[in-house]
């Protein structure tokens, strides 16, 4: 598994990680022995960067459900192993009733974090990242909270979520961040036109690309896209997912995806993308038919 570093943080991780949300999110989720399973054979894979957060559950009454599958399945491996894993988590949605809230309080922040900090079993969180901006409160007050738990030693390093580049901006007038996490996928190419992906290559930030498997397949499949995947990963024998997670890696040294997994099949095959090099004429390819 080759690395990426994670921005300003000089933390090294694969160019690969795990979203663990798909392990706590959906109704017919896996059962814990299957989504502790699937976390230690990431690990196995090489995967070193685990996302998560504290709202990755089915309602509020379980917040924290995947923190908590995160911290026991690295309770259960030898120090040896758990050792250069990173975990990064989030604040700032709530889930009542199901939905998806905002609640970017600083009361609230620090809530959460502190019930992150017990959910993973960690001293320190190594990358907290503000979910999503609340409107109601002054973004100078939520990065404020997250600075101060940096402080005081339970956050080592501040990254934020679903940011414009007015909004990143702002956010660097207040604390130093190392990363954003924005959706980015072939079918999803706002990063590139709305600047994120540009200004996070700038200052030096990574960029955790949420659901980049997006659109492939079923009735998401665009345009002259899907059968220019299947012959490119015919040609390589490998699964179009790979191909899209390999091209990704070409956008930009700061870009890491974090594909989803429920299963180990699946988090075996995203990772295998890390050793696949794909053409300049395939890249070319790639890039006319995504464009």
């Amino acid at each position: 598994m080759y690395t990426r570093q994670l921005g300003k943080s000089g933390l090294m991780v694969s160019c690969i990680g795990l979203g663990a949300m798909p392990l706590s999110v959906p109704a017919r989720r896996p059962t814990e022995a299957e989504a502790i399973g699937v976390l230690h054979h990431a690990i196995d894979c090489g995967i070193t960067l685990i996302d998560t957060a504290d709202s990755y559950c089915l309602d509020d009454s379980e917040a924290g459900h995947n923190e908590r599958l995160i911290g026991k399945a690295l309770a259960e491996l030898p120090a040896s192993r758990r050792d250069g894993i990173v975990i990064s988590t989030k604040g700032g949605l709530v889930r009542p009733g199901g939905r998806w809230e905002r609640d970017g309080s600083p009361q609230h922040l620090r809530k959460v974090c502190e019930a992150s900090l017990k959910n993973l079993r960690l001293n320190a969180i190594h990358l907290y990242q503000y979910h999503r901006i609340d409107p109601k409160y002054p973004l100078a007050e939520s990065l404020g909270c997250l600075e101060q738990m940096r402080k005081e030693g339970k956050i080592r390093h501040i990254g934020v979520s679903n940011f414009s580049v007015m909004e990143l901006e702002a956010a660097e007038a207040v604390v130093d961040i190392v990363s954003v996490q924005n959706e980015y996928s072939r079918q999803h190419r706002q990063p590139e036109t709305d600047g994120v992906l540009q200004y996070a290559q700038r200052r030096n930030l990574a960029f955790l690309a949420w659901s980049p498997l997006n659109g492939i397949g079923g009735a998401k499949a665009l345009g002259t896209f899907e059968p220019l995947l299947a012959r490119i990963a015919a040609s390589h024998h490998v699964s179009v997912y790979q191909v899209v997670l390999a091209w990704l890696l070409t956008r930009g040294p700061q870009v890491i995806p974090i594909p989803g997994a429920s299963r180990t099949k699946s988090i075996e095959d995203s990772a295998q993308a890390a050793q696949l090099q794909l053409k300049a004429e395939e890249l070319a390819e790639l890039n006319r038919a995504a464009a």
